[in-house]
């Protein structure tokens, strides 16, 4: 069995790391991966079918997503949500360390041991259904949640990067185990990892994820590579051993190394890890600039050489049709993506580790309030509710929660009792994913009232609920009906990381000055 580092080398040394995380560049690799293989502009651009398939034929692919579905939250619409994962692992595909004198002199990334298969970059895109404005909140790593396995069983509470590597060592385990060895025990037990993210972010932010990419760091270095040399503007000069960062301020052009360092600093700036940050949304905005304005794509040579990044750096799940996805190129590429942050709600030690604390039932109101349906798709379900609380049929109402956050029970019985319903007891149930509504003799169609308000599953008889009596028992999917998020959630609140801020949004087009 292979030897591994552990998963913890990185994270004790250099304290807390607030949000944004530590050692990370994958954020451009992921972001313009993205751009490349879903918004090519294969059709605009005059790219032929042989191009095309070139592309597609080499793709190393997932069936993650297939594991997931049972349990996501449900689509309002025709939006895509893709979810974007940047593993912080010095390994190749087959799990091989790179060489150590690349990782150390041309990432700047430290020793092969650091980074293991926890998934310091997650950034979950929002696509809607009617063009408009694509919404993207990066994730803090260190946000301390429940993970899940793909199958929806609990990890327990931890980090929120860890839901990767817990998983991935659980089936590299089990796996060698049974006899499994080389790449496809590699292949298996990193399918496990992504199934996994794909469940916890799916729990944590409320909801479903269509599609998704992952890349190592590698990816981002071979990326900007092909793309060297990069326009980026600083407004300040910056120096920082850790990173390998040493830039004047003003506009300036960076190849493949310094590009690394330019999105990776965090010591050494005002803001530490929100300036980082801010660095990295800045850097895509300075790639997607220059990828439409200035002819990129006429450059066969340039051309080629992202495909071939694509092939060898980055796995996207099984589903994701280039040519179907390549319509909705101009919400990507044209200025009209705004990058945000999801809050914390402060820092905190668990199991000996810094982490972030969060607000789940907060997280869940500001990415589902910025990721709601189309306007025409929210008018229907706002009339059914409608409809549903107009006239309540008879019934008492119980409540149990089964969503893990404290007063859910009471906060869902308060909101059917305003709307006419006879309020009924609350307790705990055992965690669930979805919620179920069960209904006794009598209740019948006060149940289904119930499930049109909450738009999740169906009404089932149930002979263990008393007689004109309904029994809601809330869901990991559960939102409160009265969790509206305030008008700034999407950028946060505050002036300081403790409080949560993730600062203003970065809007993509041109090249932004950023510290």
């Amino acid at each position: 069995m292979r030897n591994k580092p552990s998963r913890q080398g990185a994270d004790r040394r250099g304290g807390r790391t607030g949000i944004g995380g530590r050692p990370s560049g994958m954020v451009l690799a992921l972001r313009t991966v993205v751009w490349v293989t879903s918004a090519v502009v294969l059709i605009a651009c005059g790219v032929t079918w042989f191009t095309y398939r070139s592309l597609t034929n080499g793709l190393t692919t997932s069936d993650a997503l297939d594991a997931v579905k049972k349990n996501a939250p449900k689509h309002l619409d025709s939006s895509v949500n893709l979810l974007l994962i940047g593993l912080d692992s010095r390994k190749d595909m087959d799990g091989n360390d790179l060489p150590k004198e690349f990782v150390q002199d041309q990432l700047h990334a430290g020793s092969s041991d650091i980074g293991y298969y926890n998934t310091n970059t997650l950034i979950l895109m929002h696509i809607p259904a009617d063009g408009g404005k694509v919404s993207a909140f990066s994730i803090p790593r260190d946000d301390y949640v429940e993970t899940l396995n793909g199958d929806g069983s609990s990890q327990g509470e931890h980090k929120i990067k860890e839901a990767y590597a817990n998983a991935y060592t659980g089936a590299d385990e089990r796996l060698a185990k049974q006899g499994v060895k080389g790449p496809a025990l590699e292949s298996k037990s990193r399918e496990a990892g992504r199934e996994a993210t794909l469940a916890t972010v799916q729990q944590f932010t409320g909801v479903p994820i269509d599609h998704f990419a992952e890349v190592n760091l590698l990816g981002f270095y071979d990326i900007a590579k092909v793309l060297e040399p990069i326009t980026v503007c600083l407004k300040h000069p910056v120096k920082d051993r850790y990173s390998g960062a040493d830039f004047p301020a003003g506009v300036q052009k960076v190849n493949a190394k310094q590009a690394l360092a330019f999105v990776r600093q965090r010591h050494g700036l005002d803001n530490g890890d929100l300036d980082r940050t801010r660095r990295q949304q800045a850097f895509i905005s300075s790639i997607t600039h220059q990828l439409k304005d200035e002819g990129l794509f006429g450059d066969l040579g340039k051309l080629q050489g992202l495909f071939g990044v694509v092939k060898k750096d980055l796995v996207l799940d099984s589903t994701w049709q280039v040519l179907d996805f390549a319509q909705q190129a101009p919400n990507l590429t044209g200025g009209n993506v705004e990058f945000h942050t999801l809050p914390i709600t402060g820092f905190a030690t668990r199991k000996g580790e810094d982490v972030n604390l969060v607000d789940p039932a907060k997280v869940k109101a500001i990415v589902q309030q910025s990721f709601g349906p189309s306007p025409t798709a929210s008018a229907s379900a706002d009339d059914g509710d409608a409809k549903a609380g107009a006239k309540a049929a008879p019934a008492t109402v119980d409540i149990r929660n089964g969503n893990g956050t404290p007063g859910l029970a009471d906060t869902e019985l308060k909101a059917l009792a305003a709307l006419g319903y006879t309020a009924g007891d609350t307790g705990n149930a055992p965690a669930q994913a979805h919620t179920t509504v069960a209904y006794g003799s009598g209740a019948q169609e006060a149940a289904q009232q119930i499930v049109s308000r909450l738009k999740s599953g169906s009404a089932t008889a149930s002979s263990s609920v008393p007689a004109g009596h309904v029994r809601v028992t809330l869901g990991r999917d559960y939102t409160p009906p009265d969790s509206k998020a305030p008008s700034s959630a999407p950028t946060a609140a505050g002036p300081s990381a403790d409080s949560g801020d993730a600062g203003p949004a970065v809007k993509a087009g041109g090249v932004p000055c950023v510290n």
